[in-house]
């Protein structure tokens, strides 16, 4: 299985503490291990670090609210058999909301910005929570993701995502 990971940074303050080309590379190829839902054949996912700004139009456009999120996903329809490369869509993040984010929830704002990736790219391959169930099981694959990681479970305390899909 080959994948493409396309980042595109258009904000600056990403790169403060992080690649995002790397964590990205990272954190993508992990969530993508092991599940079925990826294709086994070549795919490819785009990362765009952006700002709230942004954030603000594109959830306002798709889902009808007027605020900044962290993280949007925008999968792609499947492109049929033919296609050589499997695109699976977009991971779009809100700077300033996660920056935000990770300094209430006293996360380092690398490991945050690892978690939405994650969550983002679960969104791609059909996770959703929009169930009590879908949300479990959703957490679930993402803390063990994270763990692999090094990356301590983001769902311990009181914090869920008002995010995201």
């Amino acid at each position: 299985m080959a994948s493409e990971i396309d980042v595109i940074v258009e904000t600056d303050g990403w790169r403060a503490d992080f690649d995002p080309d790397d964590l990205s590379q990272i954190c993508i190829k992990a969530a993508a291990k092991g599940r079925r839902a990826v294709p086994r054949k070549s795919w490819e996912v785009s990362v765009v670090f952006s700002s709230d700004k942004q954030l603000r139009e594109l959830n306002r456009q798709w889902r009808k609210i007027d605020k900044p999120t962290n993280v949007l996903s925008f999968p792609v329809p499947s492109p049929g058999k033919g296609a050589p490369v499997i695109p699976l869509g977009d991971i779009i993040l809100g700077l300033e909301t996660v920056k935000r984010e990770a300094e209430e929830q006293n996360k380092t704002f690398r490991d945050h910005t690892a978690h939405l990736i994650v969550h983002g790219f679960l969104h791609l391959i059909g996770y959703d929570h929009e169930t009590d169930q879908q949300a479990e099981e959703m957490e679930g694959e993402e803390t063990g993701i994270l763990a692999a990681l090094g990356i301590a479970n983001p769902y311990e305390g009181d914090w869920r995502p008002e995010t995201a899909a």
